[in-house]
């Protein structure tokens, strides 16, 4: 479904990805793992080209990411995207905010944008929320809405910026059962998370990152359990990974 090959990144003289070779097939949840600047979230905004790239390509359902702003938005709307920091319309309702996209991207009427608004909604729990603002929503809460809102686009992958990283210890297991049910019925995903154990019981394929490149990937039991490379057993040794 997405095709990375060679895919370089510069901001300046800085390389912030050197070579990035990844695939994510449809129905995976593949986990992007390592440290803080390491290249996992630009390389998730270079996949729907919030990030232009300076070399090699990411393919998308067969065919090359277009440079095209127009041709590039279209593409969008079957990406949905989850930020850390939520980015919610804080002057909508929880059921407004969802709305708003297939209402002004894809053209619903109003009462048809509602209506999947309220089953997204319904489907990460928060269907009595529905007239509920942000400012009256837990940090938890708000990521659900979030979810909620890229769902509602009827996206064919689910992109995932640590989605959890801004979250208090007691709303983190909130956002992580959604995605792992999300994940349950086949959706295909990439996730950027320090959540290790979710990568590990989730995920179907993870690759770690490091300084700009992928260091090793490998299915769940190679990379938790018998990763083949010294800097992956250093990342997760600092982490005070046990398995």
């Amino acid at each position: 479904m997405i095709r990375y090959r060679g895919v370089v990144k510069r901001y300046g003289d800085f390389q912030a990805l050197s070579g990035i070779d990844l695939d994510v097939h449809a129905g995976e949840v593949v986990c992007l793992i390592g440290p803080s600047g390491s290249g996992k979230s630009t390389l998730l905004r270079c996949t729907n080209g919030l990030e232009s790239i300076e070399g090699g390509d990411i393919e998308f359902e067969g065919t090359a990411l277009p440079r095209d702003e127009r041709e590039l938005r279209a593409v969008r709307t079957r990406m949905g995207m989850v930020f850390q920091s939520f980015e919610l319309f804080p002057h909508l309702t929880a059921l407004a905010n969802v709305a708003e996209g297939p209402r002004t991207v894809l053209r619903k009427h109003a009462a048809e944008a509602n209506r999947r608004a309220s089953a997204m909604l319904a489907k990460v729990g928060l269907a009595d929320k529905a007239p509920n603002y942000p400012s009256a929503l837990s940090g938890g809460q708000q990521q659900r809405v979030a979810i909620a809102r890229a769902l509602a686009m009827e996206p064919d992958v689910m992109l995932f910026d640590e989605p959890t990283s801004a979250l208090d210890p007691e709303t983190i297991g909130e956002v992580l059962n959604v995605m792992k049910q999300l994940a349950d019925e086949g959706m295909t995903m990439v996730v950027v998370t320090h959540e290790m154990t979710f990568a590990r019981r989730v995920g179907d394929w993870i690759a770690v990152f490091d300084a700009g490149r992928i260091v090793e990937q490998g299915p769940p039991e190679q990379i938790f359990d018998a990763p083949t490379t010294e800097r992956t057993r250093d990342f997760l040794s600092h982490l005070g990974w046990t398995g």
